[in-house]
């Protein structure tokens, strides 16, 4: 026969992840919950292109063929953001580096809540 004591109870054990969970939270240092990741359009992609091509549109060279190509390839927005650093590149030899970081740091706001922010950087 089981009995039952008045006032006992069992507890599970806390897992650590609980416990710094509650620790964090109680010294009021506890993360930012994750977003859930947004999930372009078809609209918004062709947005992020239009203007990545535009960086480049005076660029008439192989490589820079070679690089729309792979802009209208691209799927997501962070396939987009990495293929800045080869626009700034056609445009630096087009033109020269101030130049190209101008139009790299204008697209910052377009990539603007698809990225993590501390991927958003200048360049310097």
């Amino acid at each position: 026969m089981d009995r039952q004591l008045s006032g006992s109870r069992h507890h599970p054990p806390a897992s650590s992840g609980s416990v710094m969970a509650l620790l964090a939270r109680f010294l009021g240092v506890a993360p930012e919950p994750r977003q859930k990741p947004r999930v372009p359009r078809l609209k918004d992609l062709m947005t992020i292109r239009q203007h990545l091509l535009f960086t480049i549109e005076d660029c008439m060279s192989v490589p820079a063929h070679r690089l729309r190509r792979q802009i209208e390839q691209a799927r997501t927005p962070q396939e987009l953001w990495l293929l800045r650093n080869d626009a700034f590149q056609l445009i630096s030899q087009r033109h020269d580096q101030r130049t190209a970081a101008q139009r790299i740091d204008a697209l910052i706001k377009i990539f603007e809540g698809w990225l993590d922010p501390k991927q958003l950087a200048r360049i310097r």
